[in-house]
């Protein structure tokens, strides 16, 4: 196809387009297991049309990947999720959702680099698949605030009991929320920024 100079290639939507006021851009990662949220929280949140990478489920994925509790889904991250959220006027969050199942977890290293942070996405009837997610972040440094997201029939414990069951440290902290509720996964985001603020002015953050 010829291409004559009076021809333009479209830009973003006018909705999409970075706010004018932005002065910083901080990256921020969504990890977890799979089917805790990930790609929900990123939908519910993000100001743009959310980038995914969601592919259907096939039988290959039977006895790999581990769904108990997720039963009903039929759809999975193969790479990332993306999306964006201002903050303030002048900050804005680049979130990048992680897959869940292990099989890709190598794409995991690329995504941590130059997070400034990231929300670690718990279900409490799997809470064992949380502890390599954590170990993860633990291993480049990343900081992390923990997200228990209330399924309808998922048990409830309380934060204190949780931070003894996932071995977190005093300072962590855990919030729970509604990933399908923008308030709500905005609050988990907000939680984030003053944890590593926190950091920040005791010389910690790196």
């Amino acid at each position: 196809m010829d291409f004559k100079s009076s021809d333009t290639i479209p830009g973003p939507r006018a909705e999409d387009q970075l706010p004018h006021t932005a002065q910083a851009a901080v990256k921020i990662v969504i990890v977890g297991g799979f089917g805790v949220g990930k790609t929900t929280m990123v939908g519910s949140v993000s100001e743009i049309r959310p980038l995914t990478t969601e592919e259907t489920m096939t039988q290959a994925g039977i006895g790999v990947d581990d769904n108990f509790g997720s039963d009903t889904k039929t759809a999975t991250t193969v790479a990332m999720d993306f999306g964006r959220i201002s903050i303030s006027e002048q900050l804005v969050l680049y979130l990048f959702g992680t897959p869940g199942q292990e099989r890709f977890w190598f794409l995991w290293n690329g995504l941590f680099e130059g997070a400034l942070g990231a929300v670690v996405l718990v279900d409490t009837r799997r809470l064992e698949v949380s502890f390599d997610v954590m170990g993860r972040l633990e291993e480049r440094g990343v900081p992390f605030v923990v997200a228990v997201n209330t399924f309808p029939d998922a048990p409830r414990y309380p934060v204190e009991q949780l931070r003894t069951a996932l071995d977190l440290e005093p300072e962590i902290p855990i919030i729970e929320c509604d990933a399908r509720r923008r308030a709500s996964s905005r609050d988990v985001l907000m939680t984030l920024m003053r944890f590593l603020h926190n950091l920040a002015l005791t010389g910690r953050l790196k």
